[in-house]
């Protein structure tokens, strides 16, 4: 039962890794702000939560597992609405998307 843990633990810290990886990609090579605050507000919370999650399993019973699900709780509340925020405050100060050519409002 230790190996599978250990197992668990070692697959959801490499996922969120490359999560993180990916995410950060995402953030050099898309072409707009909107883009890439999808790249970086998923793939964020995403891999914050395999992460803790893998942390979680390692860290067995005990006071480090409860500050660890706090953790993630605090993650999984604040970085959507973090990223959901920053999109809205763009869109308000007028910035648009690529390919958005909706220049007059819709009645």
């Amino acid at each position: 039962m230790p190996e599978l843990i250990t197992l668990l633990s070692s697959l959801c810290l490499l996922l969120g890794a490359f999560l993180i990886f990916s995410g950060g990609l995402g953030v050099l090579r898309f072409p707009d702000f909107f883009t890439r605050m999808h790249a970086a507000g998923v793939t964020e919370t995403m891999a914050v939560t395999l992460i803790v999650l893998g942390l979680m399993l390692h860290s067995g019973w005990g006071l480090p597992l409860f500050k660890l699900l706090l953790i993630l709780l605090f993650v999984m509340i604040t970085g959507p609405t973090a990223s959901h925020a920053l999109a809205k405050s763009a869109l308000h100060g007028g910035l648009r998307p690529l390919g958005d050519d909706s220049n007059n409002e819709r009645h």
